[in-house]
């Protein structure tokens, strides 16, 4: 059975067969095609059974409506999340999503970037601190690319960020507010832009409450097993039975630190209250619910998939390189 071709597409649908193709790379808005011609099209191309030939309108075009995202750790749940959200809008706009971890790993994510430079259109990348010089070079090169959640303090990429300064800031006045006074502030010990952004900022508004206790900041290297934490936290703890409030910099520290909190019967939050920025299904679950930052991982997904649209459809790129979006406290019973 011959093969059905876009061509035949449209002529069954009536129209020329470039109104077909912007259809299926989802321009039909772009180029003021009827909602109700396009409905058309898509019912034709799912009763047919059509499937457009993705390689061959790559050769013609130079386009192969694949946009590359690398982010740290796909089984994190934000970020896992992130991806998905980014794989609809992705999708609604006619372009398809190949994702990878880069685990931390600059080696790791340098190689990724060479690996999917030709096949994809553009990237939307949450790099290591390693980065920095393949990123350049994709900016050297033209090729369209907005950073998620991290960004290079002298690099002048779009990046579409959290605004961790905020976030961090109601949820010190939030603590401070209810009365705790010993505020323990635990983090990774990353140089990505994101954490050493969330560590001054708990240490400029602690301060600000004078609530400030360099000895309460515990700095865990990064692991790639995420309960690599647990030891590291419990011992922190023990060594500072002070402490009456816990602030997680990031809900996978949390989630070992809720375990660690369990083992030693620190009840929450009689005890000791919790708090984490990044929120988690896990914290609406638990009893008590855990208090959390919350990002806006749709609106995150929405802004990186136009800068990149933007930029992929040789459009002026907005002026804002730098994009903040404010997080969302969410207050449970844990404080």
């Amino acid at each position: 059975m011959k093969q059905l071709s876009i061509k035949d597409i449209a002529r069954i649908a009536g129209v020329v067969p470039s109104t077909v193709s912007f259809v299926i790379n989802g321009k039909e808005k772009e180029m003021r095609i009827s909602e109700e011609m396009a409905k058309k099209i898509r019912k034709i191309i799912k009763e047919t059974g059509y499937v457009p030939n993705r390689s061959a309108a790559s050769l013609r075009t130079g386009k192969t409506h694949v946009i590359g995202l690398i982010v740290e750790d796909i089984s994190n749940r934000f970020f896992a999340s992130l991806a998905k959200a980014i794989e609809d809008i992705a999708y609604q706009v006619g372009y398809r999503l190949v994702y990878c971890s880069t685990e931390n790993d600059d080696k790791k994510g340098t190689e990724l970037i060479r690996m999917l430079h030709k096949q994809v259109d553009g990237f939307i990348v949450t790099p290591t601190s390693g980065m920095k010089e393949e990123v350049l070079k994709l900016k050297k090169a033209k090729k369209p690319i907005v950073l998620l959640d991290r960004y290079f303090t002298d690099v002048d990429i779009p990046s579409v960020l959290v605004d961790n300064k905020e976030g961090i800031q109601s949820g010190v006045q939030l603590l401070a507010g209810k009365g705790y006074k010993k505020i323990a502030f635990i983090v990774t010990a990353l140089e990505q832009m994101q954490m050493q952004d969330r560590l001054n900022a708990f240490k400029t508004s602690a301060k600000a409450h004078g609530l400030l206790f360099p000895e309460l900041i515990l700095e865990l290297p990064f692991a790639a097993e995420e309960d690599a934490y647990e030891e590291g936290i419990k011992a922190f703890l023990k060594g500072h039975q002070e402490v009456d409030a816990i602030f997680f910099a990031t809900n996978y520290l949390a989630i070992q630190g809720l375990k660690v909190l369990q083992e030693l019967k620190w009840k929450i939050p009689s005890r000791v209250a919790v708090l984490s920025f990044d929120d988690h299904e896990i914290f609406k679950l638990y009893t008590p619910a855990i208090t959390s930052i919350s990002q806006p991982i749709a609106a995150i997904a929405r802004e990186g998939i136009e800068n990149l649209r933007l930029q992929m459809n040789a459009q002026k790129v907005p002026a804002v390189q730098e994009l903040l979006l404010p997080s969302e406290l969410i207050v449970r019973k844990s404080v």
